[in-house]
């Protein structure tokens, strides 16, 4: 069988390995693990590269600095009562952000790739966090701990400019769900969740997308089937 071959390949730093390179043998559904993760990466890389002016050679520093965490469908990466002391960048796949309230899960966010997850609040102050960060599917984030983010800004000044304008854009984003429930239609807010992530029914539970909104499943259910109607006139 294929993945019962396996293929060698050089590794290592000469200068560390007494002379000699390592080789390391992979077998091929091994190799398109490392090939997916790396072109993950290089989607970490392009991101960070939109934000701030960056070569390279400061591009590459996130490598040593990032680890990758698989999560399965309803796995928590964060749950409340710990403290939370990472930032992880979504590469692939859903997080639901969730807290309790009498017992009650209240969805207050629902997050895509290419964006950032963390309980800002556990984070900076290391209190226990009140929230909950679940995947809706198969999900890998690149993680980065508090103490090695503040190695990496000292690594690179630059990365400290773009942590700032991440939290910025982590508040704005905040003030426009805040400000979406208290002034615009439920049918606004769905149409406007719609349009940015038109594929989010078969992503996420129809419950949590309702909860998000602010409204119950069969306010949902109508809002659906007028919209459709709509489109048919």
């Amino acid at each position: 069988m294929a993945d019962c071959q396996r293929i060698t390949i050089l590794a290592g730093d000469k200068n560390r390995n007494n002379g000699k390179a390592i080789r390391n043998a992979y077998s091929i559904s091994e190799l398109a693990v490392i090939f997916q993760t790396s072109s993950m990466f290089n989607n970490l890389k392009i991101y960070c590269k939109k934000i701030v002016p960056l070569t390279d050679d400061e591009l590459n520093i996130v490598d040593k600095y990032f680890e990758v965490k698989k999560l399965k469908r309803k796995d928590f990466l964060l749950q409340d009562g710990k403290v939370c002391n990472f930032i992880a960048f979504i590469a692939n796949g859903v997080i639901r952000h969730f807290h309790i309230k009498d017992g009650v899960e209240k969805t207050c966010n629902i997050s895509f790739e290419n964006s950032w997850v963390t309980d800002f609040q556990s984070f900076t102050s290391g209190s226990s966090c009140v929230m909950n960060l679940q995947a809706m599917e198969p999900t890998i984030v690149f993680v980065i701990k508090k103490e090695d983010l503040y190695r990496l800004y000292n690594e690179c000044h630059k990365y400290e400019t773009f942590g700032r304008l991440m939290v910025e854009h982590a508040a704005q984003y905040a003030t426009e769900i805040a400000m979406s429930l208290s002034s615009e239609k439920p049918e606004e807010r769905f149409q406007n969740l719609l349009t940015k992530h038109p594929n989010i029914f078969q992503r996420v539970p129809r419950k949590y997308i309702a909860d998000f909104l602010g409204i119950r499943p069969e306010s949902l259910s109508r809002i659906q089937k007028r919209i459709h109607l709509k489109r048919k006139s």
